[in-house]
């Protein structure tokens, strides 16, 4: 696809990568305009100022590491007492318990997801996935060669799944669906009655559900994170998380993939021998990091997850507040989770600018401000904003983006 003026090529559907694409617009960057970069794009808040780790997994890791314990293999599905703690984290929100043995270390979440896809590849095989949607799922769909198809989440119903759309488009070979909740890129929040619901069709369907909750917990607005695990009476799921975004450590690369499934289905003996002997292909987290995490779940005060949250409601209340005074620009429904928003561009009210895709990298050509292209994640003539950002950078980057898109503005 060409992007007007700005002459730059972004591959579509199994080929974008979100990091990418943030490479290509830091490329178009003028870095001769004097203007310092503010990045908007990348789900990373540990580059903010505003968000730290706690203490206390910083100390964790280090007793982890001097104790010196933790420096050979660990086992391929991951420390037997990191695994317990993860199930008894887990098991918090669940009317149920999970056990160690449901529960396998990954790096990171997008190994999970690596390791989900894989597990139910098979020939024919298709998936449902939400649009937008976090384009890694497409990418590994791609590489197991199991079809893709979308189902559109509903901006003027809170980003809710259309339901209808997913009984559609299931067949007889469809293995799962993929619900992302809290949600990214959309910042929503699932209610415990769309959860019941989003189950009851799955097993109408005979699919599985994979459940991405990376951004678990991080809830701000009024609807409280419930896992899809609670419905997992109703229908086997696969949950995927890690530590990344909640406590802010995404570069240590802890990730979770778990069997939320009461009634069995995983744990049938081949199965289960079908998932160990994948992992023992895999390389998972740094053994001493995987040490530290029964102490960092334990240990934890709830007051760093309160501040947090607190910290990225007032980020997402600048974001909203600032894109309400640009026309052009329109926030469908207000974040009340996660870490980043949609956003619809009003083309018809721009001249010379063709697309998402143009807007962005015009954007950062002439203010030095990355947001995410909305056909990154799925959704043409929207953008991504992350809002997982220190206040004065929102606030700076927000008002380049209305100086830019009034420079842009179509004269009546």
């Amino acid at each position: 696809m060409e992007s007007g003026n700005a002459n730059h090529e972004v591959e579509t559907t199994s080929g974008i990568t979100i990091k990418g694409i943030l490479s290509l617009l830091m490329e178009n960057i003028d870095a001769d305009s004097g203007k310092r970069v503010v990045s908007l794009g990348m789900g990373d808040p540990s580059a903010s100022t505003c968000f730290r780790t706690t203490r206390v997994a910083e100390d964790a890791v280090v007793d982890a590491l001097q104790s010196q314990k933790f420096n050979g293999y660990s086992p391929t599905v991951g420390l037997p007492q990191t695994r317990r703690a993860i199930a008894e984290y887990l098991s918090r929100d669940l009317p149920y318990k999970l056990s160690s043995d449901d529960v396998f270390v990954t790096s990171g979440c997008t190994q999970a997801i690596d390791v989900a896809l894989a597990m139910l590849a098979r020939p024919g095989a298709n998936i449902l996935l939400p649009r937008p949607g976090f384009p890694i799922y497409e990418l590994s769909a791609a590489f197991r060669y199991i079809e893709v198809r979308h189902y559109d989440l509903l901006p003027n119903k809170g980003w809710e799944v259309d339901l209808d759309a997913v009984q559609a488009l299931a067949d007889h070979n469809t293995v799962a669906m993929v619900i992302i909740n809290p949600g990214n890129p959309c910042g929503n929040v699932y209610t415990d009655q769309h959860l019941k619901e989003i189950a009851e069709t799955a097993e109408k369907l005979n699919v599985l559900v994979i459940a991405d909750e990376v951004y678990g917990h991080l809830a701000f607005g009024d609807t409280p994170f419930v896992p899809m695990g609670r419905y997992g009476t109703i229908v086997p799921v696969l949950t995927l998380g890690s530590l990344s975004k909640r406590w802010i450590v995404p570069g240590w690369r802890l990730g979770w993939f778990v069997t939320s499934d009461p009634c069995g289905m995983f744990r049938n003996p081949k199965v289960v021998e079908r998932i160990k002997k994948y992992f023992d292909l895999l390389g998972g987290p740094s053994t001493f990091i995987q040490a530290a995490v029964p102490q960092i779940i334990e240990r934890t005060d709830e007051a760093f997850f309160e501040k947090n949250n607190n910290t990225l409601r007032q980020t997402a209340d600048i974001c909203c507040s600032r894109i309400s005074e640009i026309p052009c620009l329109t926030c469908s429904d207000k974040p009340k989770g996660s870490m980043a928003m949609m956003v619809k561009l009003n083309l018809s009210l721009l001249k010379d600018i063709t697309d998402d895709i143009d807007f962005c990298f015009k954007l950062a050509k002439e203010e030095s401000v990355i947001i995410l292209p909305g056909l990154a994640v799925g959704l043409k003539d929207w953008v991504r904003i992350t809002f997982a950002a220190d206040p004065s950078s929102l606030e700076e980057g927000l008002g380049r983006i209305k100086s830019f898109c009034q420079r842009y503005t179509k004269q009546v």
